[in-house]
């Protein structure tokens, strides 16, 4: 008996699976050469704000450290 639960639990998973893949075949996807191209204009657009770019002031950095360390 448990090899037919065992058969009947893999026939299951994969109806499971065959959905998923019908499900993920039919949704509309977009072309990557577009999603490049819309990437690199917000990057070109925001590239002001970009601390990253830009950098950091050092006064308003929350990171620098306080105090120097000397030693004695």
């Amino acid at each position: 008996m448990s090899g037919k639960v065992c058969s009947s639990n893999s026939v299951v998973q994969a109806r499971r699976v065959v959905d998923q893949l019908r499900v993920e075949a039919g949704m509309e996807r977009t072309k990557v050469s577009l999603v490049a191209a819309e990437l690199v204009q917000y990057c070109q657009d925001h590239m002001r704000t970009d601390p990253l770019v830009t950098g950091v002031v050092a006064s308003a950095n929350p990171f620098k450290d306080r105090k120097t360390c000397a030693l004695l």
